[in-house]
């Protein structure tokens, strides 16, 4: 380990340091989250995409190889598109893309092996039924062999890339135990000495003082209690909490679940020490430790692929196809009153975290209100005319496109709502319990509430409740078509007009 100097280094060494460590890790570098940890999503569709590379790669040379006279068509890229999005289907159904499965390179290869074998039978089948001629077998042969030993290749650096990454401590599941005492400091012996637990455990939270909450916890420090947990969580990007407190507790344990459950985290109770025994297929593991699962973030890290990419794709057209429309309403603004056309507001994003989002303005400029701390109600003085035409088609809120393609926001998610924002004059988060476990995906243009009718206003209880329950609804069963459902009967939903003025 490399020593620092007693001097503090200048600026220029500071600068000339980062500059340094960014080229190094050049060929990865756009992996890495703003912690320094690696993004697994974008791990995962850096090995998607390099699979597809791959397969296209593999055609073109095959081609070569036996003599292929005919030009490139866009009949013959359509055709090795289809290829690649089948291989690469095939391979994420036998959960290839994932982190614990690259690690194990042999079973990787057989994965290949079989997901090239399904798709090599399917192509045969389209070529033969179709009788198309422009495909010979050879040519069938040649690419579809060179797609599977390109794919080993890709599984090769993969695996490779995921060690090193794992023993430089970037590709490990950050962890905090929740409760001391004897059974943390088991559960710590025990995770220490199984290598495929591919954990770091950052610290232990607990309420408790005194013997109970004691132990030898080999050096992992106590960071707080569980007031301190939720904020910890979101600062130091959390990806599990392991519960150590003993079944038999089940009041206390209550308490604590109640805590973690708005959390963005996996949450997983200890049953080293338990004397419950149940069928193995009841608990998951964490090397050899048995664990029975509470909570699973709403999205794995390959449905953040999905999202992600639904997100920066579906909201780019969709920005494309409204700029006539946000041109229109700018002007609009303008004309009517005079200052800026977006009204921008720090809302509640993803993991509680604070984003500014883009509207068009709707309101005069001195009756602006930042905190939403006053709700729009029906024939508000403060709306303009333009705005209150706006509002009520909701293409006020096309803006926050410009916040979808950025990633702070998605195309569909539970709606973000402003820090002030309050029901029967009090804040929302004193108003409904577990209020902020909508907050555990990003926040979205549209939503599931939006369009079941429990859009715009939310000034009582009982709206507020119905709108939340519809968000936890929503993040429990997430699907892509659930969220292009909702995208096609957004507009129908706008019509109504209701609760939006």
């Amino acid at each position: 380990m490399v020593q620092k100097s007693n001097s503090a280094p200048s600026i220029f060494e500071e600068k000339a340091a980062l500059r340094s460590e960014r080229w190094a890790a050049w060929p990865i570098s756009f992996l890495f989250d703003r912690l320094g940890n690696v993004s697994r999503h974008r791990l995962l569709f850096a090995v998607a995409v390099a699979d597809g590379a791959s397969i296209f790669a593999a055609w073109v040379l095959a081609k070569g190889l036996i003599g292929a006279s005919s030009a490139p068509t866009w009949t013959s890229f359509a055709a090795i598109l289809a290829i690649a999005l089948l291989t690469i289907t095939a391979l994420r159904a036998q959960w290839s893309y994932t982190i614990p499965s690259l690690r194990k390179f042999w079973m990787q290869l057989v994965k290949v092996f079989i997901s090239i074998g399904l798709v090599t039978l399917a192509a045969s089948g389209v070529v033969f039924l179709f009788e198309i001629s422009s495909v010979t077998a050879d040519e069938m042969v040649a690419g579809m062999g060179l797609s599977a030993l390109f794919l080993c290749c890709v599984r090769l650096v993969a695996a490779e890339y995921v060690q090193r990454l794992t023993r430089a401590g970037r590709l490990v599941r950050r962890t905090v135990i929740v409760g001391a005492g004897k059974d943390a400091e088991h559960l710590i012996r025990q995770l220490r000495t199984d290598p495929d637990s591919h954990l770091r455990i950052l610290g232990i939270f607990d309420d408790r003082c005194g013997d109970r909450a004691d132990g030898d916890f080999g050096g992992i420090a106590r960071l707080g209690t569980f007031e301190d947990l939720s904020d910890f969580c979101r600062k130091s990007g959390v990806d599990l909490l392991i519960v150590t407190v003993p079944a038999w507790a089940e009041e206390r344990l209550m308490q604590i679940l109640g805590r973690l459950f708005a959390l963005q985290a996996d949450v997983r109770i200890s049953a080293l020490n338990s004397k419950l025994r149940l069928n193995s297929r009841s608990y998951s593991f964490i090397g050899r430790v048995p664990m029975l699962a509470v909570m699973d973030k709403p999205l794995s890290d390959w449905d953040c692929v999905l999202k992600n990419l639904e997100d920066r794709l579906i909201g780019s057209l969709l920005l494309l196809l409204a700029l006539p429309i946000m041109a229109a309403v700018a002007v609009a603004i303008r004309l009517e009153t005079k200052g800026p056309i977006f009204f921008r507001q720090k809302r509640y994003g993803f993991n509680n975290e604070l984003i500014e989002v883009l509207k068009f303005r709707s309101m005069y400029v001195d009756q602006q209100d930042e905190a939403a701390s006053k709700l729009v109600t029906r024939n508000d003085p403060r709306v303009t005319r333009v705005g209150a035409f706006i509002r009520r088609m909701s293409l006020d809120e096309l803006p926050q496109l410009i916040n979808v393609v950025k990633g702070e926001m998605s195309l569909v998610g539970p709606r973000p709502h402003a820090t002030g924002a309050c029901a029967e004059r009090n804040l929302y988060e004193n108003v409904v319990q577990g209020y902020f476990a909508r907050h555990r995906m990003k926040p979205g243009v549209t939503g599931w509430a939006q369009i079941n009718g429990w859009r715009g206003e939310t000034d009582t209880r009982e709206k507020l409740v119905q709108r939340v329950e519809h968000d936890l609804y929503y993040i429990d069963h997430w699907s892509v078509f659930l969220d292009l459902y909702i995208l096609v009967m957004t507009p129908f939903s706008l019509l109504s007009g209701k609760n939006a003025y």
